[in-house]
């Protein structure tokens, strides 16, 4: 059987965790809709997401349309969730991005567009809530067509919008604008389409168009917009016969050599791993030994839930139990090709996680683990020095969410520092250092030398030697290089050092020896702790002479404001440290773009209701790093302060 492995995307409360619902009961897999206000929906099973009424981690479930099993995978619309939406794309094999008929194209939306065209993922338009008050169709798919892509097509039309009777018409071969309008937009994908289209557009059989339209669609050049509600199911036949239709079902390489994806890590309810896998090619036996363990068994979503199965086949989705080792991210056998790892910019927030009782830190920090095996970019940072644990966020809510989940998960009650903004740093120059065993001040019996020079932006660490491999053993070539990765999160300032080159100059260590007629003597040979200790201190004195800069995170803004009052709304800009690059009247309104530091968008956010009125419409997203100006910003560091030799030593050796 073939299986489409579709996403539900779209900015908070558009309605996708309903359309959810409303599929599952059209496709018989469950016999009444579940409503998200009452909390009793298939897909959000947290009992958070009941309470708060938002999607929060994703959810798969099953159902079929003529024969082929969809996998649906339903994902978080809010902005600080964002990362379940990234490593839910990685697994995609098309998606139905959901719009309010009512509140239109708004910021999550554009940025989940943009990711899903430039991912080339295939992706239907469903725009939810044409019954309710308020609710436009020909505007919205003008906003649509502006906003999001050109390269749209509406299917049907609307009947009586935004009252409890609407409803929508599909298009068909009788329908003489439409199939014009189709091979129109069409044309623009296919020159041989173009060239018919411009000799006699209306002798163009409705049959060819409809082809051609399923495999403009599967190459994610064409997107078709249907209309409906997911509360009354208007339209909701329509959207299931063009996801049958017009996405792409896959049957799968069986034969092929065994790859798939862990895009979730979960807790069972003895707090065992499972795992969310998508099986690209070959199949996944139980009692298969992999890297992160010994699958025991597997689950296999099809016939509207997740069946146990004795494998999992290419094309398919399972959760697989026994793989204690594994995290999100994690390829099981073979990867099938390069994947990018980051679709969304990374959290620029982070606070410190307190509990309100002192003997629950080790509590703590067992929890925060956990919840960074479902979210690795909260990043938990433990400071062993004060003892105290950070976190990484992308909003405020994310951090309602955590603080909720420990206390109702793990029953540990926690407040939060304030949050600030994650900088990083960058190097300003070349640098070089060396320490020789046995020379100077240098304790340990290890010679280490380093030079670091920057690198392009985004391109990451790269190690590299100099010295010849095989003088000395591979344990201590990848103590320093396991060492430099881990010393550049904390920079000269204490911000991560992301792009650079680290190379080793020098090396040289002592051989194991003992005393006549002895055991082995550590304190006259090397071990991989003495390329451990002394590394970071190399490290430093290369950043030292090399310099860096500490750089701030840049949210591009856009800003629909009534124009009346534009006056303020530039002054509170100009307070927040924002710069508008450029404006433009829109009849009553005028839109203002522009920049502002990602430290400043929450305090936008919070002022922007009272400056407009209530109508002002932000949208903001991570474009750039760009230097701080003023005083530097330092971070407080959570390691032994490799910067003050005598600290350092103190604390690592107990000597100086």
């Amino acid at each position: 059987m073939s299986t489409l492995n579709l996403g539900i995307l779209a900015h908070v409360d558009a309605g996708k965790t309903s359309l959810t619902e409303r599929l599952l009961h059209a496709a018989g897999v469950i016999d009444e809709v579940g409503n998200v206000d009452e909390g009793n929906t298939q897909t959000d099973s947290l009992a958070l997401e009941r309470q708060r009424g938002i999607t929060i981690k994703s959810a798969v479930v099953s159902f079929e349309i003529g024969g082929v099993t969809v996998n649906l995978i339903d994902t978080p619309g809010h902005p600080d969730f964002i990362a379940e939406v990234e490593r839910v794309l990685s697994v995609l094999d098309g998606a139905v991005l959901v719009v309010s008929a009512v509140e239109g194209v708004q910021a999550q939306t554009r940025v989940l567009m943009r990711t899903l065209r430039r991912l080339r993922i295939p992706t239907l338009i469903f725009v939810n809530k044409i019954d309710r008050g308020g609710a436009q169709d020909e505007r919205v798919l003008r906003t649509i067509s502006e906003k999001l892509t050109p390269a749209v097509i509406a299917m049907g039309s609307v009947r009586e919008v935004g009252t409890p009777h609407s409803d929508f018409r599909p298009y068909g071969a009788a329908d003489a604008a439409f199939t014009a309008r189709l091979a129109e937009v069409l044309a623009e994908g296919d020159d041989a389409l173009l060239a018919a289209f411009v000799d006699d557009a209306a002798r163009m059989p409705y049959g060819v168009l409809r082809k051609e339209l399923a495999a403009q669609t599967r190459r994610a050049l064409v997107h078709p917009v249907s209309f409906g509600s997911a509360v009354t199911g208007a339209g909701v036949d329509s959207l299931i016969s063009g996801i049958g239709e017009l996405l792409p079902a896959i049957e799968g390489d069986v034969d092929g050599p065994v790859s798939g994806t862990v895009f979730k890590v979960e807790r069972g309810p003895a707090g065992e791993k499972i795992a969310y896998v998508r099986m690209f090619s070959g199949a996944l036996p139980v009692r298969e030994q992999t890297d992160a363990g010994r699958v025991t068994a597997i689950s296999v979503f099809e016939r509207g839930s997740a069946v146990q199965r004795g494998q999992v086949a290419a094309g398919r989705i399972a959760k697989v139990r026994g793989l204690t080792d594994v995290r999100i991210g994690d390829t099981i056998g073979t990867p099938v090709k390069e994947a990018e790892t980051h679709h969304f910019a990374p959290p620029t927030l982070e606070t410190v996680v307190v509990p309100a009782r002192p003997e629950d830190r080790g509590a703590l920090h067992l929890a925060l683990a956990h919840l960074a095996e479902q979210d690795p970019l909260i990043n938990v940072r433990q400071d062993e020095i004060r003892r105290e644990v950070s976190v990484s966020l992308y909003g405020e809510v994310q951090k309602e969410v955590i603080q909720a989940t420990l206390a109702e998960d793990f029953h540990v009650d926690v407040t939060f520092r304030e949050t600030t903004t994650i900088c990083v740093e960058r190097l300003s120059g070349t640098g070089a250092a060396v320490e020789i065993m046995h020379e100077e001040d240098n304790p340990f019996l290890a010679t280490v030398g380093l030079r670091v020079e920057p690198a392009p932006a985004g391109t990451g660490v790269e190690f590299g030697l100099e010295v010849e491999p095989g003088s000395m053993p591979p344990t201590f070539f990848k103590a320093v290089e396991d060492t430099v990765r881990l010393t550049l999160l904390q920079g000269i300032h204490g911000w991560e050092i992301s792009d650079c080159t680290v190379t080793m100059t020098h090396s040289g260590y002592a051989a194991r020896q003992s005393h006549s007629h002895a055991v082995f003597d550590k304190s006259m040979s090397s071990t991989a702790g003495d390329f451990r200790n002394l590394t970071p201190l190399v490290l430093m004195s290369a950043l030292r002479q090399a310099g860096t800069r500490v750089y701030e995170p840049m949210h591009r803004f856009r800003l629909e404001i009534p124009a009346d009052t534009f006056g303020q709304v530039v002054a509170a800009l100009a307070r927040l440290r924002a710069v508008p690059q450029s404006s433009e009247s829109r009849g009553s309104a005028y839109v203002l773009e522009g920049e502002v530091p990602a430290a400043m968008v929450h305090g936008l956010q919070r002022q922007l209701p009272a400056l407009t009125r209530g109508e002002g419409e932000l949208e903001c997203a991570f474009d750039r790093y760009q230097p701080v100006s003023g005083p530097v910003r330092s971070r407080r560091r959570t390691d032994h302060n490799p910067l003050n030799r005598k600290e350092y030593l103190l604390r690592v050796k107990r000597r100086v």
